[in-house]
């Protein structure tokens, strides 16, 4: 089933305090999905019929007609190996993110169970912003992030899994969606349909 987009019910655009904003990172600055999709092509010759928007659901087994051996191999590489592996940032994430590092530190809590390889994804992908500029931390579970994001003073979390945003409104975190197929749910909370739309709340141009 599709749902229609929701928009936020907000009277005016969300300002976001560029010091008070954290971020997922698969689905939000990573393209996993494109690269999931593109390796089991490569690698199994499978799902050259999908598409991205076919993923509607994180449980991928319920969505793409692939065997569970090959989906739960792809997902193993992809988080043991993502700095080795030719995943591309989403569009425009790159210079709204370089313009934030130059204001204030970048924060990304992620729920992958190590956060040296998507490190050093991220290290190469923001090439020249300082590693030190970089903060990346694996919590292994998305309903742990809420304890890291309130011991950092964090207000905001950009995420594209809508269980973890209501998890996160629930203990005064707002979180801003970031439109995916597979959150396509009614949801209350801010969303935006790309980086463009995330710049425009992060800076006054």
């Amino acid at each position: 089933m599709k749902y229609p987009a929701r928009h936020s019910s907000t009277p005016k655009p969300l300002r976001i305090p560029v010091d008070q904003v954290a971020f997922d990172i698969d689905g939000v600055v990573a393209d996993i999905m494109t690269t999931f999709l593109d390796l089991a092509r490569e690698r199994y010759d499978r799902g050259h019929h999908l598409r991205y928007e076919h993923i509607t659901t994180f449980r991928l087994e319920d969505c793409l007609d692939l065997e569970p051996w090959i989906i739960a191999e792809l997902i193993r590489d992809l988080i043991d190996r993502p700095h080795e592996l030719p995943i591309e940032p989403l569009p425009h994430a790159i210079p709204v993110l370089k313009r934030l590092a130059a204001e204030a530190p970048l924060l990304f809590i992620t729920a992958r169970d190590r956060a040296g390889p998507i490190r050093a994804w991220l290290t190469r992908t923001l090439a020249p912003v300082s590693p030190e500029a970089l903060r990346v931390v694996a919590t292994g579970d998305p309903d742990a992030k809420i304890h890291y994001l309130q011991d950092h003073g964090v207000r905001y979390f950009v995420e594209d899994r809508l269980e973890t945003c209501w998890h996160l409104a629930a203990h005064g975190i707002t979180p801003v969606l970031f439109v995916q197929p597979w959150n396509r749910s009614p949801h209350p909370f801010p969303e935006v349909q790309c980086w463009k739309d995330l710049g425009a709340m992060l800076f006054e141009d």
